[in-house]
């Protein structure tokens, strides 16, 4: 059994013995839906726990709309410029996730964003 705090990062991975060569060939496998989606829902995770959507109630105390704002913008061009490129039905579940975002960070604020002026808004069009 491994140790979930285990990190994966060993001295080798970061330029001994060779393993950049694997690395780069293991990158180069995955095909680039896959990464585009990977780097999304890390966005959509942090966003989610700075928008206080975290379950647990010790997570639930990262309340920070000022990080939120800046990653789901961020989320928002991401998903927005690869959408052509990688399929219907990839972009629909990150674009519903991406909305989702945006709905719960309108509710978290005290002092609501105009229409169009949210996160992401000026990438995605105005949310309601």
């Amino acid at each position: 059994m491994t140790d979930v705090n285990q990190s994966q990062d060993t001295p080798s991975s970061h330029g001994g013995g060779g393993s950049e060569g694997a690395a780069a060939r293991d990158i180069a496998d995955v095909a680039a839906v896959e990464v585009i989606t990977a780097a999304a829902v890390h966005l959509m995770s942090a966003a989610a726990v700075k928008c206080g959507l975290a379950e647990d109630s010790e997570a639930a105390g990262h309340l920070d709309l000022d990080e939120a704002r800046k990653l789901i913008t961020a989320l928002a061009a991401l998903v927005t410029a690869s959408a052509p490129d990688i399929g219907n039905q990839h972009a629909r579940s990150l674009r519903d996730g991406l909305r989702s975002l945006q709905l719960a960070f309108r509710e978290a604020s005290a002092v609501p964003d105009a229409p169009g002026e949210g996160p992401g808004e000026k990438f995605t069009g105005a949310v309601s």
